[in-house]
């Protein structure tokens, strides 16, 4: 349970926020000494995620790799009950 908690804390979930503000998100992550990083992403935002892990990698730690890499459909519910389905991606990034 611990452990699950933790990976929580080394999360950074990707939204409408311009791209440099997650990847000082990622990087300070790492400088307080976690392992590894996730950046999650739903829908549209995916390139935008993609974009955080390059960057991130590329410019300012490019001793990091990219550990793993998930992608899968959510299903959600909106506010007037109906369902939709929405892909989303998770990249791992580790020293």
């Amino acid at each position: 349970m611990a452990e699950e908690m933790k990976k929580e804390d080394n999360t950074v979930y990707v939204g409408k926020k311009g791209v440099m503000g997650y990847v000082l998100a990622v990087v300070t992550q790492f400088n307080n000494g976690a392992p590894d990083v996730t950046i999650k992403a739903r829908g549209k935002l995916i390139s935008r995620a993609v974009d955080v892990a390059e960057i991130v990698r590329n410019r300012f730690m490019p001793d990091l790799k990219t550990k793993d890499i998930r992608i899968k459909t959510e299903e959600l519910t909106s506010e007037d009950g109906s369902k939709s389905k929405v892909s989303a991606i998770e990249i791992l990034l580790a020293k």
